[in-house]
C-alpha cells in the first residue's frame, strides 16, 4: 500500500513507523532484523530505510602520488527493503537522492524497485560529501530534491530518459519528501524554505517526513504556515530520543535544531549515558503523546539501528 492509503485507513488513529540505517559494508541482514523484531509489536505499516551516500578516499601510490577512490560504507539499501517486505509483510520505504546519481542511475534505481514491488519512496536532495564544503549534483543528475520529486511521476506517467520507449510501463511511485520545521540549513529563512516545499507537492510529493525536533511548539508552527501556504499534503514528525551527552552539542551542530532549556538541563544533571537515554526516553515519550493528541498521522522514529528506546517510548503511547 501507498503512505496515503495506510494514513487513509487509520482513519485518524496515529500510525507507528520508524526509520533504519543499512549496516556498515561486511555486517548482514540479521543485524538489521535484531533491531526490527522488537518493535514489530507496534504493527508499523512502514519502515523507512535510509541511502548514504559515496565517499571519497585517497589512498596513496607507489609513486607518492593519491589515487582517489569512491567506496560506500552502507551499501544495500534495496536488497535491505526487498528482505523487510518479504520477512515482515509491511511496506518498506527506500531513500533516493540526488547526490551521486545520475538521472539514468535514478531511473535505473527505480526500475529495479518497480520490479521489486515497492510503491514508496522518500525523494531527498541528500548532503555534501565530507570532502566537499557545499552540495555538488552529479554534472546528469537532478540539483534538488524537486527535479527528482519530478522524475518520479513523470515515470509514473511512462516518461522515461530514452526519448522513444514504446509502450512504456506507468510506475506507480507515492513519494515522501523531507520538511524542516526550523528550516533548512541552507535556507535564508523558513518561509523560504517552505515555499521550496511547496513546489515539491506541486511536483507530485504525497507526504512529508519532517526532520528532528525536541520542541513540539516548532512543530505546530510549522504546520500552521505550511496551511497557511496552500501545503495539504500529511506532515509526518520526525522524532529522535536523546541518547548520549554529547548529542546535546552534535545534533545541534549536524541538524542545525534547538535543543530545550529544559532537556538540556535534565541532561547535564546525568552522571551516564545509561542515565542521558532514560531522559530521552521520557522526553521523546511526553513530545509523543502531545502530538497523538493533537492528531499527527504518523509518529515517525529515527532509530539509528538501536530499538531498546525506541520500544519503551512506543509501549507507553501506543
Amino acid at each position: 500500500m501507498k503512505i496515503t492509503e495506510h494514513i487513509n485507513a487509520a482513519k485518524g488513529r496515529t500510525l507507528f513507523s520508524f526509520e533504519i540505517l543499512p549496516p556498515l559494508k561486511g555486517q548482514n541482514i540479521q543485524s538489521i532484523f535484531d533491531g526490527i523484531d522488537p518493535l514489530m509489536e507496534f504493527k508499523p505499516p512502514f519502515i523507512d530505510v535510509t541511502y548514504h551516500r559515496e565517499e571519497y578516499v585517497y589512498i596513496e601510490k607507489e609513486n607518492g602520488l593519491l589515487e582517489k577512490k569512491v567506496v560506500r560504507k552502507r551499501p544495500g539499501t534495496v536488497g535491505i527493503c526487498a528482505a523487510i517486505q518479504s520477512k515482515y509483510k509491511v511496506d518498506a520505504v527506500p531513500h533516493i537522492l540526488c547526490g551521486g546519481f545520475s538521472k539514468e542511475d535514478t531511473e535505473n534505481f527505480l526500475i529495479d524497485l518497480d520490479f521489486l514491488g515497492i510503491k514508496n519512496v522518500m525523494a531527498l536532495r541528500g548532503d555534501a560529501v565530507k570532502s566537499e564544503t557545499y552540495f555538488k549534483p552529479d554534472p546528469n543528475g537532478n540539483i534538488f530534491a524537486c527535479d527528482l520529486v519530478k522524475q518520479i511521476m513523470d515515470m509514473n506517467i511512462g516518461d522515461f530518459q530514452e526519448e522513444i520507449l514504446e509502450n512504456s510501463h506507468h510506475t506507480d511511485f507515492c513519494v515522501g519528501v523531507a520538511g524542516y520545521p526550523e528550516k533548512h540549513m541552507e535556507a535564508p529563512s523558513l518561509d523560504q524554505d517552505i515555499k521550496r516545499l511547496k513546489e515539491k507537492q506541486e511536483s507530485g510529493a504525497a507526504y512529508v517526513v519532517t526532520q528532528m525536533f525536541f520542541d513540539n511548539e516548532k512543530f505546530f508552527q510549522y504546520v500552521e504556515k505550511c496551511r497557511q501556504y496552500g501545503i495539504t499534503i500529511p506532515i509526518i514528525p520526525g522524532l529522535k530520543p536523546l541518547a548520549t551527552k554529547n548529542q546535546l552539542t552534535v545534533l545541534p551542530h549536524r541538524f542545525h535544531v534547538d535543543l530545550p532549556e529544559d532537556l538540556i538541563s535534565e541532561v547535564d544533571k546525568c552522571k551516564n549515558n545509561q542515565e542521558v537515554r532514560q531522559v530521552g526516553v521520557e522526553w521523546c515519550t511526553e513530545q509523543s503523546k502531545e502530538l497523538i493528541k493533537e492528531g499527527v498521522p504518523v509518529l515517525h522514529y529515527y532509530s539509528m539501528g538501536k530499538s531498546d528506546n525506541i520500544k519503551k517510548i512506543a509501549s507507553a503511547v501506543f
